[in-house]
Protein backbone atom coordinates (compact mmCIF):
# COMPACT_ATOMS: atom_id res chain seq x y z
CA UNK A 1 0.00 0.00 0.00
CA UNK A 2 1.46 3.36 -1.01
CA UNK A 3 1.69 6.28 1.42
CA UNK A 4 -1.30 8.08 -0.06
CA UNK A 5 -3.53 5.02 0.38
CA UNK A 6 -2.39 4.78 3.99
CA UNK A 7 -3.30 8.41 4.55
CA UNK A 8 -6.72 7.90 2.96
CA UNK A 9 -7.40 4.90 5.22
CA UNK A 10 -6.35 6.91 8.26
CA UNK A 11 -8.49 9.86 7.18
CA UNK A 12 -11.78 8.03 6.64
CA UNK A 13 -12.75 7.47 10.30
CA UNK A 14 -11.68 11.03 11.11
CA UNK A 15 -13.92 12.56 8.47
CA UNK A 16 -16.82 10.25 9.22
CA UNK A 17 -16.69 11.50 12.79
CA UNK A 18 -16.23 15.11 11.74
CA UNK A 19 -19.05 15.02 9.20
CA UNK A 20 -21.57 13.83 11.79
CA UNK A 21 -20.51 16.07 14.66
CA UNK A 22 -22.03 19.38 15.69
CA UNK A 23 -20.76 22.70 14.28
CA UNK A 24 -17.37 23.85 15.51
CA UNK A 25 -18.76 26.58 17.75
CA UNK A 26 -20.85 24.06 19.71
CA UNK A 27 -18.26 21.32 20.21
CA UNK A 28 -15.49 23.48 21.63
CA UNK A 29 -16.16 23.56 25.36
CA UNK A 30 -14.83 26.62 27.16
CA UNK A 31 -13.49 25.62 30.60
CA UNK A 32 -14.47 27.81 33.56
CA UNK A 33 -10.81 28.77 34.09
CA UNK A 34 -10.64 30.60 30.75
CA UNK A 35 -8.78 29.72 27.55
CA UNK A 36 -8.21 26.09 26.67
CA UNK A 37 -5.03 25.34 24.74
CA UNK A 38 -5.82 21.66 24.18
CA UNK A 39 -6.83 20.49 20.71
CA UNK A 40 -9.83 18.20 20.45
CA UNK A 41 -9.29 14.59 19.37
CA UNK A 42 -10.69 15.43 15.94
CA UNK A 43 -8.36 18.40 15.58
CA UNK A 44 -5.37 16.31 16.63
CA UNK A 45 -6.26 13.67 14.06
CA UNK A 46 -6.71 16.32 11.36
CA UNK A 47 -3.37 17.90 12.26
CA UNK A 48 -1.62 14.54 12.17
CA UNK A 49 -3.17 13.72 8.80
CA UNK A 50 -1.95 17.05 7.38
CA UNK A 51 1.49 16.52 8.95
CA UNK A 52 1.83 13.06 7.46
CA UNK A 53 0.67 14.30 4.07
CA UNK A 54 3.21 17.12 4.21
CA UNK A 55 6.15 14.85 5.06
CA UNK A 56 5.27 12.27 2.42
CA UNK A 57 3.82 14.32 -0.41
CA UNK A 58 5.06 17.92 -0.16
CA UNK A 59 8.56 17.92 1.33
CA UNK A 60 10.05 15.48 -1.25
CA UNK A 61 8.91 17.58 -4.24
CA UNK A 62 9.10 21.13 -2.86
CA UNK A 63 12.47 21.87 -4.46
CA UNK A 64 11.24 20.61 -7.84
CA UNK A 65 8.23 22.92 -7.91
CA UNK A 66 10.34 25.81 -6.68
CA UNK A 67 12.80 25.37 -9.53
CA UNK A 68 10.29 24.69 -12.30
CA UNK A 69 7.47 26.99 -11.23
CA UNK A 70 4.98 24.31 -12.23
CA UNK A 71 1.59 24.34 -10.58
CA UNK A 72 1.41 21.34 -8.20
CA UNK A 73 -1.77 19.80 -9.55
CA UNK A 74 -0.90 16.25 -8.37
CA UNK A 75 -0.61 17.47 -4.78
CA UNK A 76 -3.73 19.62 -5.03
CA UNK A 77 -5.74 16.65 -6.29
CA UNK A 78 -4.45 14.37 -3.52
CA UNK A 79 -5.25 16.97 -0.88
CA UNK A 80 -8.74 17.34 -2.38
CA UNK A 81 -9.28 13.57 -2.33
CA UNK A 82 -8.37 13.41 1.36
CA UNK A 83 -10.63 16.26 2.35
CA UNK A 84 -7.71 18.49 3.26
CA UNK A 85 -9.33 21.25 1.23
CA UNK A 86 -12.78 22.85 1.35
CA UNK A 87 -13.61 21.66 4.87
CA UNK A 88 -15.46 24.92 5.55
CA UNK A 89 -17.87 24.64 2.59
CA UNK A 90 -21.47 24.33 3.90
CA UNK A 91 -23.20 20.98 4.05
CA UNK A 92 -26.01 22.09 1.74
CA UNK A 93 -23.33 22.42 -0.96
CA UNK A 94 -22.02 18.91 -0.30
CA UNK A 95 -19.22 19.96 2.02
CA UNK A 96 -18.31 18.83 5.52
CA UNK A 97 -19.54 22.19 6.72
CA UNK A 98 -18.37 22.08 10.31
CA UNK A 99 -14.66 22.77 10.01
CA UNK A 100 -13.80 26.29 11.03
CA UNK A 101 -11.01 28.74 10.35
CA UNK A 102 -9.07 27.18 13.24
CA UNK A 103 -9.01 23.78 11.55
CA UNK A 104 -8.09 25.38 8.24
CA UNK A 105 -5.14 27.00 10.01
CA UNK A 106 -4.02 23.70 11.52
CA UNK A 107 -3.82 22.23 8.03
CA UNK A 108 -2.23 25.33 6.53
CA UNK A 109 0.57 25.50 9.09
CA UNK A 110 1.52 21.91 8.37
CA UNK A 111 1.44 22.38 4.59
CA UNK A 112 3.57 25.51 4.84
CA UNK A 113 6.16 23.66 6.90
CA UNK A 114 6.69 21.62 3.76
CA UNK A 115 6.46 24.44 1.21
CA UNK A 116 4.64 27.76 1.45
CA UNK A 117 4.35 27.93 -2.33
CA UNK A 118 2.44 24.65 -2.38
CA UNK A 119 0.59 25.73 0.76
CA UNK A 120 -0.58 28.87 -1.04
CA UNK A 121 -1.49 26.87 -4.14
CA UNK A 122 -3.71 24.63 -2.05
CA UNK A 123 -5.01 27.20 0.41
CA UNK A 124 -5.40 30.19 -1.90
CA UNK A 125 -8.76 28.91 -3.10
CA UNK A 126 -10.10 29.68 0.38
CA UNK A 127 -9.69 33.41 -0.21
CA UNK A 128 -11.71 33.20 -3.41
CA UNK A 129 -14.40 31.18 -1.65
CA UNK A 130 -14.66 33.42 1.41
CA UNK A 131 -16.86 36.16 -0.15
CA UNK A 132 -19.31 33.55 -1.43
CA UNK A 133 -19.44 31.80 1.95
CA UNK A 134 -19.96 35.14 3.69
CA UNK A 135 -22.38 36.82 1.28
CA UNK A 136 -23.63 34.31 -1.27
CA UNK A 137 -27.24 33.15 -1.27
CA UNK A 138 -28.04 29.43 -1.13
CA UNK A 139 -28.28 29.14 -4.92
CA UNK A 140 -24.94 30.86 -5.52
CA UNK A 141 -23.25 28.78 -2.85
CA UNK A 142 -24.63 25.50 -4.13
CA UNK A 143 -23.67 26.29 -7.72
CA UNK A 144 -20.15 27.58 -7.17
CA UNK A 145 -19.01 26.06 -3.89
CA UNK A 146 -20.65 22.78 -4.82
CA UNK A 147 -18.42 22.54 -7.89
CA UNK A 148 -15.36 22.55 -5.67
CA UNK A 149 -16.69 19.53 -3.79
CA UNK A 150 -17.63 17.60 -6.92
CA UNK A 151 -14.25 18.11 -8.63
CA UNK A 152 -10.76 19.34 -7.63
CA UNK A 153 -11.47 22.86 -8.86
CA UNK A 154 -10.27 26.17 -7.44
CA UNK A 155 -11.50 29.72 -6.86
CA UNK A 156 -9.59 33.02 -6.90
CA UNK A 157 -10.01 36.46 -5.33
CA UNK A 158 -9.67 39.30 -7.84
CA UNK A 159 -9.30 42.69 -6.19
CA UNK A 160 -5.69 43.90 -6.65
CA UNK A 161 -4.97 46.02 -9.73
CA UNK A 162 -1.89 47.68 -11.25
CA UNK A 163 -2.79 50.90 -9.43
CA UNK A 164 -4.74 49.52 -6.48
CA UNK A 165 -3.10 47.15 -4.04
CA UNK A 166 -3.33 48.34 -0.47
CA UNK A 167 -5.59 51.16 -1.69
CA UNK A 168 -8.60 48.99 -2.46
CA UNK A 169 -10.77 52.07 -2.86
CA UNK A 170 -8.65 52.91 -5.91
CA UNK A 171 -9.98 49.95 -7.91
CA UNK A 172 -10.71 51.06 -11.48
CA UNK A 173 -12.26 47.90 -12.93
CA UNK A 174 -15.82 48.87 -13.79
CA UNK A 175 -19.12 47.11 -14.25
CA UNK A 176 -22.06 48.80 -15.97
CA UNK A 177 -25.60 47.52 -15.68
CA UNK A 178 -27.42 46.87 -18.94
CA UNK A 179 -30.83 45.24 -18.57
CA UNK A 180 -30.48 42.03 -16.57
CA UNK A 181 -26.72 41.90 -17.06
CA UNK A 182 -23.58 43.70 -16.00
CA UNK A 183 -20.77 44.45 -18.43
CA UNK A 184 -17.35 44.12 -16.81
CA UNK A 185 -14.17 45.82 -18.04
CA UNK A 186 -10.80 46.19 -16.36
CA UNK A 187 -7.58 44.54 -15.33
CA UNK A 188 -6.48 42.76 -12.17
CA UNK A 189 -2.97 41.72 -11.21
CA UNK A 190 -1.09 39.51 -8.71
CA UNK A 191 -4.06 37.15 -8.58
CA UNK A 192 -3.29 33.92 -6.74
CA UNK A 193 -4.68 30.93 -8.69
CA UNK A 194 -5.39 33.37 -11.53
CA UNK A 195 -4.55 30.90 -14.29
CA UNK A 196 -5.93 27.74 -12.68
CA UNK A 197 -9.17 28.87 -11.00
CA UNK A 198 -12.58 27.79 -12.28
CA UNK A 199 -14.24 31.01 -11.10
CA UNK A 200 -13.34 34.32 -9.51
CA UNK A 201 -14.69 36.76 -6.96
CA UNK A 202 -14.27 40.13 -8.69
CA UNK A 203 -14.59 43.56 -7.10
CA UNK A 204 -15.61 46.30 -9.54
CA UNK A 205 -16.69 49.91 -9.32
CA UNK A 206 -20.37 50.23 -10.20
CA UNK A 207 -20.91 53.85 -9.15
CA UNK A 208 -18.92 56.16 -11.46
CA UNK A 209 -19.17 59.14 -9.10
CA UNK A 210 -15.64 59.67 -7.67
CA UNK A 211 -17.20 61.22 -4.56
CA UNK A 212 -19.22 58.12 -3.79
CA UNK A 213 -17.85 56.46 -0.61
CA UNK A 214 -16.11 53.10 -1.02
CA UNK A 215 -18.79 51.45 1.10
CA UNK A 216 -21.31 52.11 -1.69
CA UNK A 217 -19.21 52.43 -4.85
CA UNK A 218 -18.25 48.78 -5.44
CA UNK A 219 -20.06 45.55 -6.17
CA UNK A 220 -18.88 41.96 -5.81
CA UNK A 221 -19.41 39.50 -8.67
CA UNK A 222 -18.86 35.81 -9.30
CA UNK A 223 -17.18 35.50 -12.70
CA UNK A 224 -16.48 32.22 -14.47
CA UNK A 225 -13.10 31.62 -16.04
CA UNK A 226 -14.56 30.29 -19.29
CA UNK A 227 -16.79 33.26 -20.02
CA UNK A 228 -16.02 35.26 -23.13
CA UNK A 229 -13.76 38.23 -22.46
CA UNK A 230 -11.92 36.70 -19.47
CA UNK A 231 -8.21 36.43 -20.27
CA UNK A 232 -5.57 35.38 -17.71
CA UNK A 233 -2.08 36.71 -18.45
CA UNK A 234 1.27 34.95 -18.24
CA UNK A 235 2.40 33.33 -15.01
CA UNK A 236 4.53 35.73 -13.01
CA UNK A 237 8.09 34.65 -12.20
CA UNK A 238 8.29 35.58 -8.55
CA UNK A 239 11.13 35.60 -6.05
CA UNK A 240 9.52 32.99 -3.83
CA UNK A 241 6.48 30.75 -3.49
CA UNK A 242 7.02 29.79 -7.11
CA UNK A 243 4.62 26.84 -7.01
CA UNK A 244 1.76 29.31 -6.57
CA UNK A 245 0.10 30.47 -9.79
CA UNK A 246 0.11 34.29 -9.85
CA UNK A 247 -1.18 36.20 -12.89
CA UNK A 248 -2.87 39.29 -14.15
CA UNK A 249 -6.39 38.92 -15.55
CA UNK A 250 -8.07 41.10 -18.15
CA UNK A 251 -11.86 41.49 -18.37
CA UNK A 252 -13.13 42.82 -21.67
CA UNK A 253 -16.88 43.29 -22.09
CA UNK A 254 -17.59 40.29 -19.87
CA UNK A 255 -21.33 39.72 -19.53
CA UNK A 256 -22.35 38.87 -15.97
CA UNK A 257 -25.92 37.78 -15.21
CA UNK A 258 -27.64 39.55 -12.33
CA UNK A 259 -27.76 36.22 -10.49
CA UNK A 260 -24.00 36.47 -9.99
CA UNK A 261 -24.10 39.65 -7.92
CA UNK A 262 -23.28 39.07 -4.24
CA UNK A 263 -25.93 40.60 -1.91
CA UNK A 264 -26.61 43.57 -4.20
CA UNK A 265 -25.22 46.63 -5.89
CA UNK A 266 -22.83 48.60 -3.70
CA UNK A 267 -22.11 45.84 -1.17
CA UNK A 268 -18.80 44.72 -2.69
CA UNK A 269 -16.33 46.65 -0.55
CA UNK A 270 -17.80 45.37 2.70
CA UNK A 271 -17.74 41.81 1.38
CA UNK A 272 -14.17 42.07 0.13
CA UNK A 273 -12.90 43.47 3.42
CA UNK A 274 -14.98 41.12 5.55
CA UNK A 275 -13.35 38.13 3.91
CA UNK A 276 -10.00 39.08 5.44
CA UNK A 277 -11.24 38.39 8.97
CA UNK A 278 -11.47 34.75 7.94
CA UNK A 279 -8.44 34.57 5.65
CA UNK A 280 -5.75 36.50 7.52
CA UNK A 281 -5.46 33.92 10.33
CA UNK A 282 -4.64 31.17 7.77
CA UNK A 283 -2.00 33.44 6.23
CA UNK A 284 -0.52 33.88 9.70
CA UNK A 285 -0.62 30.11 10.17
CA UNK A 286 1.28 29.65 6.90
CA UNK A 287 3.94 32.10 8.05
CA UNK A 288 4.17 30.20 11.33
CA UNK A 289 4.71 26.95 9.46
CA UNK A 290 7.59 28.51 7.55
CA UNK A 291 9.14 29.81 10.78
CA UNK A 292 8.80 26.36 12.33
CA UNK A 293 10.60 24.85 9.33
CA UNK A 294 13.39 27.43 9.66
CA UNK A 295 13.82 26.53 13.33
CA UNK A 296 13.79 22.82 12.53
CA UNK A 297 16.43 23.09 9.81
CA UNK A 298 18.63 25.48 11.79
CA UNK A 299 18.51 23.34 14.93
CA UNK A 300 19.38 20.17 13.07
CA UNK A 301 22.24 21.85 11.20
CA UNK A 302 23.62 23.45 14.37
CA UNK A 303 23.98 20.02 15.96
CA UNK A 304 25.84 18.64 12.93
CA UNK A 305 28.11 21.53 12.01
CA UNK A 306 31.23 21.87 14.19
CA UNK A 307 33.57 24.80 14.75
CA UNK A 308 36.36 25.05 17.29
CA UNK A 309 35.88 21.37 18.07
CA UNK A 310 32.20 21.51 19.13
CA UNK A 311 28.78 21.67 17.44
CA UNK A 312 27.90 25.30 16.72
CA UNK A 313 24.75 24.82 18.82
CA UNK A 314 27.02 25.02 21.85
CA UNK A 315 28.10 28.54 20.97
CA UNK A 316 25.92 31.04 22.78
CA UNK A 317 25.62 33.28 19.72
CA UNK A 318 23.95 30.45 17.81
CA UNK A 319 21.98 29.11 20.76
CA UNK A 320 20.42 32.52 21.33
CA UNK A 321 19.40 32.76 17.67
CA UNK A 322 17.63 29.42 18.05
CA UNK A 323 15.96 30.61 21.26
CA UNK A 324 14.70 33.77 19.53
CA UNK A 325 13.31 31.67 16.70
CA UNK A 326 11.49 29.40 19.15
CA UNK A 327 9.99 32.41 20.94
CA UNK A 328 8.80 33.76 17.60
CA UNK A 329 7.22 30.48 16.51
CA UNK A 330 5.31 30.07 19.77
CA UNK A 331 3.97 33.63 19.83
CA UNK A 332 3.06 33.58 16.14
CA UNK A 333 1.14 30.35 16.65
CA UNK A 334 -0.73 31.77 19.63
CA UNK A 335 -1.65 34.86 17.62
CA UNK A 336 -3.28 32.94 14.76
CA UNK A 337 -4.97 30.55 17.17
CA UNK A 338 -6.66 33.40 19.05
CA UNK A 339 -7.73 35.20 15.87
CA UNK A 340 -9.11 31.99 14.37
CA UNK A 341 -10.85 31.00 17.60
CA UNK A 342 -12.59 34.36 17.78
CA UNK A 343 -14.03 34.33 14.27
CA UNK A 344 -15.17 30.71 14.68
CA UNK A 345 -17.05 31.75 17.82
CA UNK A 346 -18.81 34.62 16.11
CA UNK A 347 -16.67 37.36 17.63
CA UNK A 348 -15.29 40.31 15.68
CA UNK A 349 -11.61 39.54 15.14
CA UNK A 350 -10.53 42.30 12.75
CA UNK A 351 -7.81 43.65 15.03
CA UNK A 352 -6.47 40.28 16.13
CA UNK A 353 -6.53 38.98 12.56
CA UNK A 354 -4.29 41.91 11.65
CA UNK A 355 -2.13 41.33 14.73
CA UNK A 356 -1.68 37.69 13.76
CA UNK A 357 -0.94 38.42 10.13
CA UNK A 358 1.48 41.22 10.95
CA UNK A 359 3.32 39.42 13.74
CA UNK A 360 3.60 36.03 12.06
CA UNK A 361 4.85 37.52 8.79
CA UNK A 362 7.59 39.41 10.63
CA UNK A 363 8.53 36.29 12.58
CA UNK A 364 8.73 34.21 9.40
CA UNK A 365 11.11 36.68 7.79
CA UNK A 366 13.33 36.93 10.86
CA UNK A 367 13.38 33.18 11.40
CA UNK A 368 14.30 32.53 7.78
CA UNK A 369 17.05 35.15 7.89
CA UNK A 370 18.45 33.75 11.14
CA UNK A 371 18.38 30.24 9.72
CA UNK A 372 20.46 31.39 6.75
CA UNK A 373 22.87 33.03 9.20
CA UNK A 374 23.25 29.81 11.18
CA UNK A 375 23.95 27.89 7.99
CA UNK A 376 26.61 30.46 7.09
CA UNK A 377 27.88 30.20 3.53
CA UNK A 378 25.81 27.06 3.00
CA UNK A 379 22.68 29.05 3.77
CA UNK A 380 23.33 31.20 0.72
CA UNK A 381 23.45 28.13 -1.53
CA UNK A 382 20.49 26.58 -3.33
CA UNK A 383 21.60 23.07 -2.35
CA UNK A 384 20.48 23.77 1.20
CA UNK A 385 16.83 24.35 2.19
CA UNK A 386 16.98 27.65 4.05
CA UNK A 387 17.64 30.01 1.12
CA UNK A 388 14.25 28.98 -0.26
CA UNK A 389 12.65 29.76 3.08
CA UNK A 390 14.10 33.26 2.99
CA UNK A 391 12.73 33.86 -0.53
CA UNK A 392 9.35 32.40 0.33
CA UNK A 393 8.99 34.40 3.53
CA UNK A 394 9.04 37.88 2.03
CA UNK A 395 5.62 37.76 0.43
CA UNK A 396 3.99 37.28 3.84
CA UNK A 397 4.81 40.93 4.57
CA UNK A 398 3.04 41.96 1.38
CA UNK A 399 0.03 39.91 0.29
CA UNK A 400 -3.40 40.08 1.95
CA UNK A 401 -2.44 43.48 3.28
CA UNK A 402 1.11 44.66 3.87
CA UNK A 403 2.64 44.86 7.34
CA UNK A 404 2.05 48.60 7.23
CA UNK A 405 -1.63 48.16 6.37
CA UNK A 406 -2.04 45.77 9.31
CA UNK A 407 -0.50 48.36 11.63
CA UNK A 408 -2.82 51.00 10.19
CA UNK A 409 -5.85 48.81 10.93
CA UNK A 410 -4.63 48.07 14.45
CA UNK A 411 -3.80 51.68 15.26
CA UNK A 412 -7.10 53.00 13.91
CA UNK A 413 -9.10 50.54 15.99
CA UNK A 414 -6.95 51.35 19.02
CA UNK A 415 -7.63 55.07 18.67
CA UNK A 416 -11.36 54.55 18.12
CA UNK A 417 -11.54 52.47 21.30
CA UNK A 418 -9.55 55.08 23.22
CA UNK A 419 -11.87 57.89 22.11
CA UNK A 420 -14.94 55.86 23.10
CA UNK A 421 -13.41 55.17 26.51
CA UNK A 422 -12.69 58.87 27.06
CA UNK A 423 -16.08 60.02 25.84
Amino acid sequence: MNPVSQIVRAARPVYRKLSTSAPVASVKAIPPTGFCFELSDEQKALQELARKFTREEIVPVAAHYDKTGEYPWPIVKKAWELGLMNGHIPEHCGGVGNLGVFEECLIGEEFSFGCTGIGTAVGGTGLGQAPVILAGNKEQQKKYLGRLIEEPLLAAYCVTEPGAGSDVAGVKTRAEKKGDEWILNGQKMWITNGGVANWYFVLARTNPDPKCPASKAFTGFIVEREWAGVTPGRKEQNMGQRASDTRGITFEDVRIPKENVLIGEGAGFKIAMGAFDKTRPPVAAGATGLAQRALYEATRYSLERKTFGVPIAQHQAVAFLLADMAIGVETARLSWQRAAWMVDHGQKNTVLASVAKCHASEIANKAASDAVQIFGGNGFNTEYPVEKLMRDAKIYQIYEGTTQIQKLIISRELLVAAKQTNA
